[in-house]
Order: C-alpha cells, then sequence, then structure tokens
C-alpha cells in the first residue's frame, strides 16, 4: 500500500514550487514573447478581418501577416495556409472531405494506423457509419508506421483514396520515416491517393519543410509550441470540399470569424521555436539520455518499448513512455503530482479512458500499459529538473 507522501516531502522543488513534464499536451505559454492584455484593443486584434473600415482592414493585415510567418516557417508555398481552431479540427476538415466524393458515387477509402491520436482514430466509426471503410496498418516494435506494411495495404485496399500517418508519435516519441512511406504511396497506380499528416509533435521540435515532403496536407496545433489554445493550422496543399459552410474565410476551408489574436501569438510562437529547435533539440536529446539512463538503472523501471537507446534518433528527445511495477500509471501519476511533478499517463485527448490503444498497438500487453506513464519536456527543461524527477520517483517506489 501507498505511504502517506506528506508536503515536507517536496524535494528540492523549482521557484514555482513545480516542475512540468507533461509538454506533449500542452506547452507553457510564451508570455514575454507574445503581447500582453494591453494590446487587446489594438485594431488589428478587435477588428473583424472582413468588414471594409480601418478597424476591419487593420485586423486582415494583422492576420495575413501572422499567415505569411507561419507559411515560411513551415517552409509552405503560398495560399496553401489556413487557421483553424487547433489540430483536432483541421484532422477532422481533411477526414471528412472524403464525404463529398463518397456521396458522388466515388468510392472512398482511409488507411491510417492504430497509433494515430484521438482526433483521427475516434473518427473512423463516423466514417464507417457513412460508408467510408477505414483500414489499419500495423506499426512496428518502435511504434513507427513501415513502408512494407503500407505497401502490402495499398495492394489490398484499392478503394483507399486517402493515407494519414502522424510523423512523430504524442505517446511514445516515435517518428515515422514520413519520406519513405510517402514515395511507397505514390508509386501506387490508379486512384490518386490524398497524404495527410497529423505534424503537431514535430512543430518547433524535428526540422522539416513542407513544400518538399511532396504530403497534400497536415494538421498544427499552437498551445504545443507556446501559443495558446483555440488556434491550428492546417496546411493544404490544394485546396478540398469540405462539411462547413458560413461566410467563406479561410478561402471556405474553416469558415468563420478568424481568431486574430490567437493567429498573430501563433506566429510568434512557431516563429521563434523554429528558429531555436536546433539548439533546443541537443540539450533535449542530453536530458532524455540521461533520463533513460537513470530510470534504466531502477529494477522496477520499464522503458516503453524496451528497445529504445538512451540516444536513439528514431525518437523525438521530448517524449518517453515508461513502466513502474506493481503501480498503475494513474497512481503514479498522482503520486508524482503529490511531490510537485506534472506527468500524463497518454494524451490528454483520452483522458478518463483506462485503454492504451497506442501501446497496445506496439505490442505492449495490458498489465504493462496499465503501469505506464508519458514523461515529456521543452526547451525550459534542464537537467537539475531531469535530476529532481529521478529522485521523486526513487522516492515514490520506496514507498510502495
Amino acid at each position: 500500500m501507498r505511504r502517506g507522501i506528506k508536503p515536507q516531502d517536496r524535494i528540492n522543488l523549482n521557484k514555482n514550487g513545480r516542475f512540468y513534464f507533461d509538454w506533449a499536451a500542452s506547452a507553457p505559454f510564451l508570455l514575454n514573447r507574445l503581447c500582453t492584455l494591453k494590446d487587446l484593443d489594438r485594431p488589428g486584434f478587435f477588428g473583424n478581418p472582413s468588414s471594409g473600415h480601418s478597424e476591419g482592414r487593420a485586423a486582415r493585415a494583422a492576420l495575413e501577416e501572422a499567415r505569411r510567418v507561419c507559411m515560411e516557417a513551415l517552409g509552405a508555398d503560398e495560399g496553401t495556409i489556413y487557421f483553424t481552431s487547433g489540430a483536432t479540427e483541421a484532422n477532422a476538415i481533411i477526414l471528412f472531405s472524403m464525404l463529398y466524393g463518397h456521396a458522388g458515387g466515388v468510392k472512398q477509402g482511409l488507411i491510417t494506423t492504430a497509433a494515430e491520436h484521438p482526433s483521427i482514430t475516434k473518427n473512423r466509426a463516423p466514417l464507417e457509419y457513412m460508408g467510408i471503410p477505414v483500414h489499419c496498418i500495423s506499426v512496428d516494435g518502435y511504434g513507427a508506421a513501415v513502408p512494407g506494411a503500407l505497401e502490402k495495404a495499398l495492394r489490398k485496399y484499392t478503394d483507399a483514396t486517402m493515407l494519414a500517418l502522424m510523423y512523430v508519435n504524442n505517446e511514445t516519441g516515435a517518428i515515422s520515416d514520413l519520406s519513405s512511406l510517402v514515395k511507397t504511396a505514390r508509386k501506387r497506380d490508379g486512384k490518386a491517393l490524398h497524404i495527410h499528416s497529423d505534424m503537431v509533435q514535430a512543430l518547433g521540435k524535428i526540422p522539416f519543410t513542407l513544400r518538399d515532403m511532396d504530403i497534400d496536407s497536415a494538421a498544427f496545433s499552437a498551445h504545443k509550441v507556446g501559443g495558446p489554445r483555440g488556434i491550428g493550422v492546417l496546411y493544404l496543399r490544394k485546396p478540398v470540399q469540405v462539411l462547413c459552410k458560413g461566410g467563406g474565410q479561410e478561402g471556405d476551408i474553416r469558415p468563420g470569424t478568424e481568431n486574430t489574436l490567437g493567429a498573430c501569438h501563433f506566429a510568434e510562437a512557431i516563429r521563434f521555436r523554429t528558429e531555436t529547435q536546433i539548439k533546443a533539440h541537443e540539450e533535449a536529446t542530453a536530458n532524455m539520455a540521461c533520463l533513460i539512463e537513470a530510470l534504466r538503472g531502477m529494477k522496477r523501471c520499464t522503458i516503453i518499448p524496451e528497445c529504445r537507446q538512451a540516444v536513439d534518433e528514431r525518437y523525438s528527445p521530448y517524449i518517453l513512455q515508461a513502466a513502474f511495477k506493481d503501480i498503475p500509471g494513474e497512481v503514479m501519476v498522482r503520486a508524482l503530482d503529490d511531490l510537485g511533478f506534472a506527468v500524463s499517463t497518454g494524451s490528454a485527448c483520452s483522458t478518463g479512458s483506462k485503454k492504451r490503444p497506442v501501446l497496445n498497438a506496439i505490442g505492449i500487453d495490458d498489465a504493462l500499459a496499465f503501469t505506464a506513464i508519458r514523461i515529456s519536456f521543452g526547451w525550459t527543461t534542464k537537467i537539475d529538473d531531469i535530476n529532481a524527477l529521478v529522485g521523486a520517483v526513487h522516492r515514490i517506489l520506496s514507498q510502495f
């Protein structure tokens, strides 16, 4: 049984009294980089970008400047960036665009994996309900989709018109070889294939240039890179038919009055993160190596997957899954929280679910998955924070 953790047991807390290790869920806000509440009365932020007066034109100018910054930071071409409420909406826009072809009598089909974000996996059911088949390919033991499995699926599922593959897995950090997967998909004869990628966990962490990736669409979210919640980007190489219609904003891809303030914040955050991502990646790699080596030294700890090395280019150095024998993941989360450390059991979008489909997809049994937690960090995480976390885990293990 767990013994009570008293307030005085908190160890070497930072100046805020907390250690944050849930960056994959949401990153701390870049307040020092973004405008303050005093700026909210600026015409560019309160005016409607669709209005023809001075305030509206100022808002339009601010919005288009934010779009330009995002376009350059992502390495995208002009006319391909659309602002949304976040990556979940961006993913849904693309998935449900298939309904137009389906309604017009053109067979549609989706190929994806069981290791995707819930904004993809949970939309499989409504697509199938509306008559669009969804085919899942397996991922390897590292947690990434592989060209061989995709090639077989493309031969078998000739009805497929869309491919949805996550670039960096949000629970394990596994990086898919998206370039090889795209090349495999493009070799298929017959129906054109729309290739979409959830690239949320790659933004500001893994260098890429969209125009060189040969994908048709991608989803991004601001709050993963220090921007505000409620704003995201959908990259679309070519426009698609969408279900929701309105005033025609965002090229009629995502109608509704634009979140100018959010877009401007996102633009500044994405510019800063992409400019500093190489140095941050080096620091994160060193920190992750220290964390993995320390956890591997604990008899009751299992790194998931076990094949992951301390320094491993197959994974993002910002995300780690670890399981602790005889301690349910949710219990470990609460115990660490009591000591001042914020971690999670997986995707924040799956909070409340006892299932771990991503871990099951890479061959992790339910018993081990039940004891797993996700540790994720970012550009302000320091080695002292890592050491403090390791110390807290040691303390908890001694109390169970």
